[in-house]
Protein backbone atom coordinates (compact mmCIF):
# COMPACT_ATOMS: atom_id res chain seq x y z
CA UNK A 1 0.00 0.00 0.00
CA UNK A 2 1.10 3.56 -0.65
CA UNK A 3 2.31 5.60 2.29
CA UNK A 4 0.80 8.79 0.87
CA UNK A 5 -1.87 10.30 3.09
CA UNK A 6 -5.03 11.99 1.89
CA UNK A 7 -3.59 15.29 3.09
CA UNK A 8 -0.44 14.83 1.07
CA UNK A 9 -2.48 13.92 -1.99
CA UNK A 10 -4.59 17.01 -1.54
CA UNK A 11 -1.58 19.26 -1.22
CA UNK A 12 -0.02 17.74 -4.35
CA UNK A 13 -3.22 18.32 -6.29
CA UNK A 14 -3.30 21.95 -5.16
CA UNK A 15 0.25 22.68 -6.26
CA UNK A 16 0.28 24.71 -9.47
CA UNK A 17 1.67 23.04 -12.57
CA UNK A 18 5.08 24.17 -13.73
CA UNK A 19 4.72 27.09 -16.15
CA UNK A 20 5.17 26.24 -19.82
CA UNK A 21 8.04 28.35 -21.19
CA UNK A 22 7.02 30.75 -23.91
CA UNK A 23 8.37 29.95 -27.38
CA UNK A 24 11.47 31.79 -28.48
CA UNK A 25 10.18 31.70 -32.07
CA UNK A 26 6.56 31.39 -33.13
CA UNK A 27 5.21 31.43 -36.68
CA UNK A 28 1.49 31.48 -37.45
CA UNK A 29 -0.05 30.87 -40.87
CA UNK A 30 3.05 32.20 -42.65
CA UNK A 31 2.80 32.39 -46.43
CA UNK A 32 5.49 33.36 -48.89
CA UNK A 33 5.45 33.44 -52.69
CA UNK A 34 8.01 34.28 -55.33
CA UNK A 35 6.18 35.43 -58.43
CA UNK A 36 3.38 32.95 -58.94
CA UNK A 37 5.08 30.18 -56.97
CA UNK A 38 3.96 29.63 -53.37
CA UNK A 39 7.00 28.57 -51.34
CA UNK A 40 5.51 28.55 -47.82
CA UNK A 41 1.86 27.66 -47.27
CA UNK A 42 0.29 28.59 -43.92
CA UNK A 43 3.29 27.44 -41.89
CA UNK A 44 2.87 27.17 -38.12
CA UNK A 45 5.95 26.61 -35.97
CA UNK A 46 6.89 26.95 -32.31
CA UNK A 47 10.46 26.67 -31.01
CA UNK A 48 10.85 26.28 -27.25
CA UNK A 49 13.84 27.74 -25.38
CA UNK A 50 17.03 25.66 -25.28
CA UNK A 51 15.79 23.22 -27.94
CA UNK A 52 16.88 22.24 -31.43
CA UNK A 53 14.35 22.13 -34.25
CA UNK A 54 15.45 20.35 -37.43
CA UNK A 55 13.80 21.16 -40.74
CA UNK A 56 14.02 18.24 -43.15
CA UNK A 57 12.65 17.63 -46.63
CA UNK A 58 13.65 17.53 -50.26
CA UNK A 59 15.44 20.44 -51.92
CA UNK A 60 12.91 23.13 -52.77
CA UNK A 61 10.54 22.19 -49.96
CA UNK A 62 10.84 25.62 -48.31
CA UNK A 63 13.37 25.03 -45.53
CA UNK A 64 15.77 27.84 -46.41
CA UNK A 65 12.94 30.26 -47.15
CA UNK A 66 11.44 29.54 -43.74
CA UNK A 67 14.74 30.48 -42.07
CA UNK A 68 15.10 33.62 -44.17
CA UNK A 69 11.58 34.69 -43.21
CA UNK A 70 12.32 34.03 -39.53
CA UNK A 71 15.23 36.46 -39.73
CA UNK A 72 13.23 38.98 -41.83
CA UNK A 73 15.60 38.56 -44.76
CA UNK A 74 12.45 37.78 -46.73
CA UNK A 75 9.20 39.66 -46.21
CA UNK A 76 6.25 37.33 -45.66
CA UNK A 77 3.02 37.75 -47.65
CA UNK A 78 0.67 36.74 -44.84
CA UNK A 79 0.70 35.47 -41.27
CA UNK A 80 2.83 36.61 -38.35
CA UNK A 81 6.14 35.81 -36.66
CA UNK A 82 7.03 36.41 -33.00
CA UNK A 83 10.43 36.47 -31.31
CA UNK A 84 9.67 35.95 -27.63
CA UNK A 85 6.69 38.29 -27.07
CA UNK A 86 7.39 40.68 -29.95
CA UNK A 87 5.60 40.38 -33.25
CA UNK A 88 8.59 41.02 -35.47
CA UNK A 89 6.52 41.10 -38.68
CA UNK A 90 4.57 44.07 -37.39
CA UNK A 91 5.45 46.99 -39.71
CA UNK A 92 6.34 49.04 -36.64
CA UNK A 93 8.98 46.53 -35.47
CA UNK A 94 12.61 47.63 -35.65
CA UNK A 95 13.98 45.04 -38.09
CA UNK A 96 17.60 45.91 -37.40
CA UNK A 97 17.04 45.39 -33.68
CA UNK A 98 15.37 42.05 -34.40
CA UNK A 99 18.29 40.85 -36.52
CA UNK A 100 20.70 41.75 -33.74
CA UNK A 101 18.97 39.09 -31.60
CA UNK A 102 19.16 36.35 -34.23
CA UNK A 103 22.34 34.70 -35.44
CA UNK A 104 22.40 33.16 -38.92
CA UNK A 105 24.89 30.80 -40.53
CA UNK A 106 24.47 30.04 -44.22
CA UNK A 107 25.82 27.36 -46.57
CA UNK A 108 28.41 29.83 -47.85
CA UNK A 109 30.77 31.07 -45.17
CA UNK A 110 30.51 34.74 -46.28
CA UNK A 111 33.70 35.73 -44.46
CA UNK A 112 35.29 38.94 -45.69
CA UNK A 113 38.50 37.81 -47.45
CA UNK A 114 40.39 41.04 -46.74
CA UNK A 115 39.86 40.71 -42.96
CA UNK A 116 41.47 38.29 -40.54
CA UNK A 117 39.29 35.77 -38.74
CA UNK A 118 39.37 37.94 -35.62
CA UNK A 119 38.38 41.05 -37.59
CA UNK A 120 35.50 39.17 -39.24
CA UNK A 121 34.17 38.06 -35.88
CA UNK A 122 34.47 41.40 -34.08
CA UNK A 123 33.01 43.50 -36.89
CA UNK A 124 29.33 43.16 -35.92
CA UNK A 125 29.83 43.42 -32.14
CA UNK A 126 31.81 46.63 -32.61
CA UNK A 127 29.95 48.30 -35.48
CA UNK A 128 26.38 47.13 -34.81
CA UNK A 129 26.27 46.50 -31.06
CA UNK A 130 28.72 49.20 -29.98
CA UNK A 131 30.97 46.80 -28.06
CA UNK A 132 34.44 48.09 -27.29
CA UNK A 133 37.39 46.60 -29.17
CA UNK A 134 38.96 44.92 -26.12
CA UNK A 135 35.70 43.31 -25.01
CA UNK A 136 34.80 42.21 -28.56
CA UNK A 137 38.23 40.66 -29.13
CA UNK A 138 38.21 38.90 -25.76
CA UNK A 139 34.81 37.36 -26.55
CA UNK A 140 35.95 36.37 -30.04
CA UNK A 141 39.14 34.72 -28.80
CA UNK A 142 37.22 32.83 -26.11
CA UNK A 143 34.83 31.43 -28.72
CA UNK A 144 37.62 30.63 -31.16
CA UNK A 145 39.42 28.68 -28.44
CA UNK A 146 36.25 26.74 -27.62
CA UNK A 147 35.75 25.81 -31.27
CA UNK A 148 39.35 24.82 -31.80
CA UNK A 149 40.34 27.88 -33.81
CA UNK A 150 42.37 29.81 -31.27
CA UNK A 151 45.50 29.59 -33.38
CA UNK A 152 43.68 30.89 -36.47
CA UNK A 153 42.55 34.27 -35.10
CA UNK A 154 45.06 36.26 -37.13
CA UNK A 155 44.82 34.18 -40.31
CA UNK A 156 42.89 35.27 -43.40
CA UNK A 157 39.95 33.08 -44.45
CA UNK A 158 41.69 31.69 -47.56
CA UNK A 159 44.29 30.10 -45.27
CA UNK A 160 41.60 28.01 -43.55
CA UNK A 161 39.97 24.75 -44.63
CA UNK A 162 36.28 24.72 -45.47
CA UNK A 163 35.43 23.22 -42.10
CA UNK A 164 37.50 25.84 -40.31
CA UNK A 165 35.83 28.63 -42.27
CA UNK A 166 32.38 27.31 -41.38
CA UNK A 167 33.34 27.08 -37.71
CA UNK A 168 34.59 30.67 -37.93
CA UNK A 169 31.21 31.66 -39.41
CA UNK A 170 29.48 30.00 -36.46
CA UNK A 171 31.75 31.90 -34.05
CA UNK A 172 30.84 35.14 -35.85
CA UNK A 173 27.12 34.39 -35.31
CA UNK A 174 27.69 33.55 -31.63
CA UNK A 175 29.82 36.62 -30.94
CA UNK A 176 26.72 38.83 -30.72
CA UNK A 177 25.15 36.56 -28.05
CA UNK A 178 22.03 35.74 -30.10
CA UNK A 179 18.72 34.73 -28.58
CA UNK A 180 18.17 32.35 -31.51
CA UNK A 181 20.58 30.70 -33.94
CA UNK A 182 19.48 29.74 -37.47
CA UNK A 183 21.63 27.26 -39.42
CA UNK A 184 20.95 26.80 -43.12
CA UNK A 185 22.55 23.63 -44.52
CA UNK A 186 25.84 24.52 -42.85
CA UNK A 187 27.54 21.33 -44.07
CA UNK A 188 26.28 21.43 -47.66
CA UNK A 189 29.40 23.08 -49.10
CA UNK A 190 31.88 20.94 -47.15
CA UNK A 191 33.89 17.94 -48.21
CA UNK A 192 32.57 14.80 -46.46
CA UNK A 193 35.58 14.53 -44.15
CA UNK A 194 34.96 18.07 -42.84
CA UNK A 195 31.26 17.61 -42.05
CA UNK A 196 31.88 15.93 -38.71
CA UNK A 197 33.86 18.80 -37.20
CA UNK A 198 31.06 21.29 -37.91
CA UNK A 199 28.35 18.95 -36.62
CA UNK A 200 30.39 18.48 -33.43
CA UNK A 201 30.20 22.23 -32.87
CA UNK A 202 26.40 22.17 -33.20
CA UNK A 203 26.24 19.31 -30.68
CA UNK A 204 28.28 21.38 -28.23
CA UNK A 205 25.98 24.36 -28.72
CA UNK A 206 23.00 22.15 -27.91
CA UNK A 207 24.70 21.05 -24.71
CA UNK A 208 25.21 24.74 -23.87
CA UNK A 209 21.45 25.33 -24.22
CA UNK A 210 21.50 27.40 -27.41
CA UNK A 211 18.09 27.62 -29.09
CA UNK A 212 18.53 26.58 -32.70
CA UNK A 213 16.57 25.96 -35.89
CA UNK A 214 18.53 24.12 -38.54
CA UNK A 215 17.73 23.08 -42.08
CA UNK A 216 19.71 19.98 -42.88
CA UNK A 217 20.14 17.01 -45.20
CA UNK A 218 22.16 15.21 -42.52
CA UNK A 219 19.38 12.89 -41.38
CA UNK A 220 21.44 10.90 -38.89
CA UNK A 221 22.50 14.13 -37.24
CA UNK A 222 18.94 15.47 -37.14
CA UNK A 223 17.77 12.21 -35.56
CA UNK A 224 20.44 12.42 -32.86
CA UNK A 225 20.40 16.11 -31.96
CA UNK A 226 16.89 17.48 -32.63
CA UNK A 227 14.20 17.87 -29.98
CA UNK A 228 11.65 18.62 -32.70
CA UNK A 229 11.71 17.55 -36.35
CA UNK A 230 9.54 19.17 -39.01
CA UNK A 231 9.16 17.53 -42.41
CA UNK A 232 8.43 20.09 -45.12
CA UNK A 233 6.89 19.14 -48.44
CA UNK A 234 5.77 21.67 -51.03
CA UNK A 235 6.03 24.53 -48.57
CA UNK A 236 3.85 22.82 -45.96
CA UNK A 237 4.93 21.44 -42.60
CA UNK A 238 3.42 18.07 -43.42
CA UNK A 239 4.48 16.36 -40.22
CA UNK A 240 6.17 17.30 -36.97
CA UNK A 241 7.16 15.45 -33.84
CA UNK A 242 10.09 14.23 -31.82
CA UNK A 243 13.03 12.71 -33.66
CA UNK A 244 11.91 9.29 -32.42
CA UNK A 245 8.41 9.82 -33.85
CA UNK A 246 9.45 11.18 -37.23
CA UNK A 247 12.33 8.79 -37.90
CA UNK A 248 10.80 5.81 -36.12
CA UNK A 249 7.08 5.89 -36.90
CA UNK A 250 6.16 8.69 -39.34
CA UNK A 251 2.43 9.02 -39.85
CA UNK A 252 2.37 10.47 -43.35
CA UNK A 253 3.04 8.33 -46.41
CA UNK A 254 4.99 11.18 -48.03
CA UNK A 255 7.32 11.30 -45.00
CA UNK A 256 7.79 7.54 -45.14
CA UNK A 257 8.69 7.69 -48.84
CA UNK A 258 11.20 10.48 -48.24
CA UNK A 259 12.90 8.63 -45.40
CA UNK A 260 12.88 5.37 -47.33
CA UNK A 261 14.89 7.03 -50.11
CA UNK A 262 17.28 8.44 -47.53
CA UNK A 263 17.83 4.98 -46.08
CA UNK A 264 18.31 3.44 -49.54
CA UNK A 265 20.94 6.09 -50.29
CA UNK A 266 22.79 5.13 -47.11
CA UNK A 267 22.30 8.52 -45.49
CA UNK A 268 20.46 7.35 -42.36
Amino acid sequence: MSGTTDGETGRAAMEPAAPVPRPVLRMEAVRKSFGGSVVLRDVDLEVAPHTVTALIGASGSGKSTLLRCANLLEEIDDGAIWLDDEEITDPRADQDAVRRRIGVVFQAYNLFPHMTVLENITLAPRRVHGTGRAEAEARARELLDRLGLGAKADEYPDRLSGGQQQRAAIVRALAVRPRLLLLDEVTAALDPELVGEVLAVVRDLKEDGMTMVLATHEMGFARDVADQVCFLDGGVVLERGTAEEIFGEPREERTRRFLRRIVEAGRL
